[in-house]
């Protein structure tokens, strides 16, 4: 089900690269909308999306924020869809107020480097999870293998007992035939010479 959601998040929030966080996360989630700084020094964040999508954008802005962000206070509210959105955006100046003295200049620099370290760590965490992922598969694919290859080894003892006791089985079979056949012929042979006079 779609959702829409306000934030509004107070604290240290400001001049950390926390809205290109935000976005980050909210582009992975397909989620829509915009971060912008406000003058009070807060951060307001309006998002659209299916509402596992909000929860899960919500609980990593709480818990997984870059910890140069000092998050105080976060209260969300919701409303009906309105699908107004068809990206999500960082909005607004870096550092809310009117004119730029030399340290609010130095501070916007440092934003921006910062906004690009977040960019890169956001790309290499999904590549680590990309690479932890296919670790997985292969380990689980090693270990089906492993498990189809003991299967084949128990098949393989079966087999050999049961051709053992198939063999043991003929031998006393074989045995007790020719002991028989040769009782037999004994019988014939005491026969033939009763009957010639050898005996």
């Amino acid at each position: 089900m779609m959702k829409r959601a306000s934030l509004r998040i107070r604290g240290n929030v400001q001049i950390a690269g926390f809205r290109t966080f935000i976005k980050t996360v909210a582009d992975s989630l397909n989620v829509t909308g915009f971060a912008e700084n406000d003058k009070d020094g807060s951060v307001k964040v309006v998002c659209e999306g299916e509402g596992e999508a909000i929860e899960r954008l919500i609980n990593s802005v709480k818990q997984n924020s870059p910890s140069f962000v000092r998050i105080e206070e976060m209260k969300a509210t919701y409303e009906g869809y309105k699908g107004e959105f068809s990206s999500f955006e960082r909005r607004g100046l870096d550092v809310p107020g009117e004119g730029e003295s030399e340290m609010v200049t130095l501070m916007r620099s440092f934003d921006k480097k910062g906004e690009v370290m977040i960019g890169i760590l956001s790309s290499m965490n999904e590549t680590l999870k990309g690479v932890k992922g296919d670790t997985n598969k292969t380990l689980e694919k090693q270990d089906m293998m492993l498990e189809k290859q003991d299967e084949t080894i128990d098949a393989i003892d079966r087999s050999k007992e049961e051709i053992v006791t198939e063999i043991s089985s003929l031998r006393g079979d074989l045995r007790s035939y020719m002991g028989e056949k040769f009782a037999k012929i004994e019988y014939e042979l005491e026969a033939i010479k009763a009957k010639i006079g050898m005996v």
